[in-house]
C-alpha cells in the first residue's frame, strides 16, 4: 500500500443544492489528495498515493463558493477519505479527520442518506491489455461494439505504468472521444464503459469507471446490480460516496477488503492478496456483477459473480512485435473482439477472477463455487447476434425462439399474407417463423437508427416521442394485408402499441401480434431497468387482456418452458437460466416481496406505466 502521509482535517463548506448541480450539497478537498480525473473531458491523475511536486492544493474557498465559482474545481472534488499505513493496519478504524468529515456530512446530507442506490443497469465493459503501443484507439472501437449496451454515457481510463488518465461523459462512444482526447488517454492497458439511463441517476457524474485511491489506486466498471447494496453501504465505516450507484459501493467494499488483506498478511505476494480480498468480497455480495478493475502496479483484474448471471468473455492474441508475447482483453460480449483482431478463449467463469500482470500472465483462481446461471434476457433482447456467450451463439438461439413460436401460431386461426419484423431484434425469430409458416417475409417498419432504444427510455412520455420518430411503416407492404407483427419482447408495451397504430394507418386490415418470449411480469432485478411490476403491460393481464390494450386481431407470446428448453439444448451444462422477469424465480434467492416493494416505493415505474389505460387514451 502506497503510504499518503499525514491526513490534515478537510476544509468543509456547505451550499444549497441546485437541481442542475450533479453533486449533493457538501464538497470537501484534502490538501494532500491526488488529481482527480475529470468528468466531459480528460485530465491526468497523479500517481496513486502522491501529489505532483509544486501542485497546489485546491483552496477551501474555491469549493461551493458564490458566483463566479470555478464548477470544475467543484464538481470534481474528490469526497475519498485515504488512509495512511497505520489506518491500513488499524482496519475499519477512522482518524479524527474523517470523523470530522463524516459528522459534518451526515448533517448537510440527512435528507438524502435514505434513499436507495441505483443501479449499473445493462452496461457494456471492456478491459485491455497491450504489450506496448496506446490501448484507447482500441478501447474505442470496443465500446463502439458494445454501444447497444449502452447510450446515455461513457467513459475511459487508462495507464502508463505511472498514472492514470481519465475521460467520461454523458453521450455517444463517437460524440465523447475525439482524436485529441484519445491521443491524451495514453498507456497501453485500459478499461472503458457505456452505459443506458437509468431513472434519477442521468447526471455524469454517475458514468463509469468508478476510482479509490486506496490502497494502491483501483478503476472499477461494473454491469450488473447489487441486491445488498444498503446493507454493504452501511459496513464501509468512513468511505464515503460520490454517487448513488451501487458500483462505487462495490469498489469499497472491493478496497476494504484489499486493506483488511493488506493488514492481515502484508508480507504476502500482491497477487495473492488480491484474490484472496475478491474471495471476501464475493462472499459478502449479493446479485450480479460482472467487473473488470483496473488496479495500480498490479494489473488488470476481473471477476465475476459464483452465479455467472451476466456476461463476461476472455480474448487473446499475440503481439505485434512479438509472437511470443499474449495480449488480453475482457469483455461483455466477444463481438467486441472480432475488429481489435482477439480470439475468443472462454467465459470467465461464475466465482472466477482473472489477473493479466503487467508483464502480460495471464492468472486465474476459481475464487468461490459457481454455477452458471446465465439471464437468459441477455439471448433475447440485450446481446448482439454475433455474440456467443456462455457457449450459446445469441443468433441461434433467437432462430430456435422463431422456430418454437412457428408451431403454436400453427395452432391458431390466422389467416396472414406476410410476415414483418419489428427491427431490429426480432429479425431471427421472425425470418424463421415465415419459413416454418411458407409465408413471405418483408421489412416493412423502417427504422431511423439515430434514435436509442424507447423500453430503456428514463420516462414515458420521452419513450411515447421516440417510438413516432423511431419507426416509419410502408404502405407498399402493409396496405390491404393481414399482417404478422414479430416483436423479440413486449414490455411496457409503449412501442407496440404505437406501431400496431402505425399499420393500419399504412392500410393493413389485419394486425396479429407474436413474441419471441414470454409476457414479462416480474421486475429483473439484476441488471435491466424494469424494476416495478406496475410498468409492465402483461401485469394482472391474461393474454387477451394484453392483445385487446394494444389494440392488435390476435396476441400469441412464446411460453416460458419452450423459450427453457431452446437455451438447455443448445447448452445442457446450463441446468438453470435466470428468467425471473418470466417465472418470478430468482437464482440468489434473496429477492421477496418487501425487497420489490421497496422498489417501487424508491420511485421505480413512477410516471412510466406504459400504455395508457384511460378510456380515448
Amino acid at each position: 500500500c502506497n503510504h499518503i502521509g499525514p491526513l490534515h482535517p478537510p476544509s468543509i463548506v456547505a451550499r444549497p443544492s441546485s437541481p442542475h448541480d450533479p453533486m449533493p450539497a457538501t464538497l470537501a478537498c484534502y490538501a494532500a489528495r491526488p488529481l482527480v480525473c475529470g468528468v466531459g473531458r480528460t485530465r491526468r491523475a497523479a500517481a496513486v498515493g502522491n501529489r505532483p511536486a509544486g501542485a497546489a492544493a485546491v483552496p477551501a474557498s474555491r469549493v461551493g463558493g458564490g458566483k463566479g465559482i470555478d464548477i470544475a474545481t467543484a464538481r470534481f472534488a474528490t469526497l475519498r477519505l485515504a488512509r495512511s499505513a497505520d489506518d491500513l493496519r488499524a482496519g475499519a478504524s477512522m482518524t479524527s479527520a474523517a470523523r470530522q468529515f463524516r459528522a459534518a456530512a451526515d448533517v448537510s446530507t440527512a435528507t438524502t442518506r435514505t434513499s436507495h442506490r441505483h443501479a449499473a443497469r445493462m452496461c457494456g465493459i471492456i478491459g485491455l491489455f497491450r504489450q506496448e503501443g496506446p490501448a484507447s484507439t482500441e478501447l474505442y472501437e470496443g465500446l463502439l461494439m458494445l454501444q447497444h449496451r449502452g447510450q446515455d454515457s461513457a467513459g475511459m481510463v487508462t495507464f502508463d505504468g505511472e498514472r492514470f488518465v481519465e475521460k467520461k461523459d454523458n453521450g455517444l462512444v463517437a460524440n465523447i472521444f475525439n482524436k485529441e482526447s484519445l491521443e491524451e488517454l495514453e498507456g497501453s492497458v485500459g478499461i472503458g464503459h457505456v452505459r443506458y439511463p437509468t431513472a434519477g441517476s442521468l447526471s455524469a457524474n454517475e458514468a463509469q469507471p468508478f476510482f479509490v485511491n486506496s490502497p494502491l489506486g483501483i478503476y472499477l466498471i461494473h454491469n450488473g446490480n447489487l441486491t445488498n447494496a444498503d446493507d454493504l453501504l452501511e459496513g464501509l465505516g468512513g468511505r464515503m460516496m460520490k454517487t448513488t450507484s451501487d458500483s462505487e459501493v462495490l469498489l469499497n467494499v472491493f478496497a476494504e477488503d484489499i486493506n483488511a488483506e493488506n493488514a492481515k498478511n502484508p508480507e504476502a505476494d500482491m497477487d495473492k492478496r488480491l484474490f484472496d480480498a475478491v474471495t471476501h468480497t464475493m462472499k459478502k455480495v449479493k446479485g450480479a456483477y460482472s467487473v473488470i478493475t483496473m488496479v495500480n502496479q498490479v494489473g488488470l483484474f476481473a471477476f465475476r459473480d459464483p452465479n455467472g448471471i451476466r456476461p463476461l468473455v476472455l480474448g487473446q492474441r499475440k503481439a505485434v512485435s512479438d509472437d511470443d508475447k499474449d495480449e488480453w482483453c475482457i469483455a461483455s460480449e466477444d463481438s467486441a473482439f472480432g475488429p481489435l483482431g482477439f480470439t475468443r478463449v472462454r467465459d470467465v467463469n461464475p466465482g472466477e477472477a482473472i489477473l493479466i500482470t503487467p508483464e502480460g500472465k495471464m492468472v486465474s483462481r476459481q475464487c468461490v463455487n459457481g454455477t452458471i446461471s446465465p439471464c437468459i434476457f441477455e439471448y433475447i433482447y440485450l446481446a448482439r447476434p454475433d455474440s456467443t456467450l456462455n457457449g450459446i451463439s445469441v443468433y441461434e438461439f433467437q432462430l430456435e425462439l422463431g422456430r418454437r413460436l412457428a408451431r403454436r401460431i400453427k395452432d391458431r386461426d390466422w389467416e396472414i399474407d406476410v410476415i414483418v419484423p419489428v427491427p431490429d431484434g426480432s429479425r431471427p425469430s421472425a425470418i424463421e417463423i415465415a419459413h416454418e409458416l411458407n409465408m413471405p417475409y418483408r421489412e416493412g417498419l423502417v427504422k431511423n437508427r439515430y434514435v436509442g432504444r424507447t423500453f430503456i427510455m428514463p420516462d414515458q412520455r420521452t419513450r411515447e416521442l421516440s417510438v413516432r420518430r423511431k419507426l416509419n411503416a410502408m404502405r407498399s407492404v402493409f396496405n390491404g394485408k393481414k399482417v404478422l407483427l414479430v416483436d423479440d419482447s413486449i414490455v411496457r408495451g409503449t412501442t407496440m402499441n404505437q406501431i400496431v397504430k402505425m399499420c393500419r394507418a399504412a392500410g393493413a386490415t389485419k394486425v396479429y401480434l407474436a413474441s419471441a418470449a414470454p409476457p414479462v411480469k416480474h421486475p429483473n432485478v439484476y441488471g435491466v431497468d424494469m424494476p416495478s411490476r406496475k410498468e409492465f403491460v402483461a401485469h394482472e393481464r391474461d393474454e387477451q387482456g394484453v392483445c385487446d390494450l394494444l389494440g392488435a386481431d390476435g396476441l400469441i407470446y412464446q411460453s416460458v418452458e419452450d423459450m427453457l428448453q431452446a437455451g438447455r439444448g443448445m447448452n445442457p451444462q446450463i441446468e438453470r437460466f435466470d428468467a425471473s422477469c418470466f417465472d418470478g424465480d430468482y437464482v440468489c434467492g434473496d429477492i421477496d416481496e418487501a425487497y420489490l416493494a421497496r422498489l417501487e416505493a424508491g420511485g421505480r415505474g413512477k410516471g412510466r406505466a406504459g400504455v395508457n389505460t384511460k378510456k380515448g387514451k
